[in-house]
């Protein structure tokens, strides 16, 4: 197995091969924002939410480190004013479509656990239009006010359980994952296994079992986590 060694933040670090810069950085203890990318068994990197932007120094535009492998000698900075401003902004449009942190389906989300880290709290943009609410399944709440796009549940689905009920439908900002041939949650053939409320860097897709009588807000908190490994 070949190793590439390269810089990360001055430091010199080793990849093994098809090891990506996110990768590395992990092992390294460096913190890159992330969302559309799970680190998990299973998941393929996508690249698409642009949260996970570094420098990589003598080229013009940032790379989307979940996605990007080193090579030999490169010298990756991840923590450059012109990064950290590109993953602000990234937050902050993302924030801009949410829905308030005190009524959202999971104030407690990756999504806004970065926002806290990345102190993107506002959005100085106008929201867009979102489907509506989806509570049709009798365990799994839909609720695409808080979906950023970033196709997870749709690789959960697809290439994890390999179940192929949820794609992805329409472009642009009307991008949003359906079920089946657009059919309600409750109605498709989904089989309840969960992979998709796992993955979802949101909670636009929730257990009922944790929100409230709408289906719309959190109000169950685990009171202890058991790491089982």
């Amino acid at each position: 197995m070949s190793r590439i060694t390269f810089s990360l933040d001055g430091k010199t670090v080793t990849a093994e091969d098809g090891e990506t810069i996110w990768q590395v950085a992990r092992r390294e203890g460096v913190a890159i924002p992330h969302l559309c990318h799970k680190d998990a068994p299973g998941y393929r990197s996508d690249g698409n939410c642009r949260a996970c932007m570094v420098d990589v120094e003598g080229e013009r535009t940032l790379t989307a480190s979940c996605v990007r492998t080193p090579a030999e000698g490169m010298v990756v900075k991840t923590a450059t004013e012109r990064a950290e401003k590109a993953r602000e902004m990234v937050f902050e449009l993302l924030a801009a479509d949410q829905p308030s942190r005190d009524n959202h389906p999971d104030p407690d989300s990756d999504f806004w656990k970065w926002s806290d880290r990345l102190g993107v709290t506002s959005s100085r943009f106008a929201p867009c239009a979102k489907p509506a609410q989806d509570i049709s399944h009798p365990a799994i709440a839909v609720n695409l006010d808080a979906c950023i796009a970033c196709n997870l549940c749709e690789r959960a689905c697809r290439e994890v359980q390999v179940n192929d009920v949820i794609g992805m439908a329409d472009r642009g900002s009307h991008t949003v994952p359906v079920f089946d041939l657009g059919d309600p949650m409750g109605l498709s053939t989904c089989v309840a296994c969960g992979e998709c409320v796992s993955a979802c860097p949101t909670g636009a897709l929730m257990e009922k079992s944790l929100l409230d009588a709408s289906a719309s807000k959190r109000e169950v908190w685990a009171e202890e986590t058991i790491d089982s490994v």
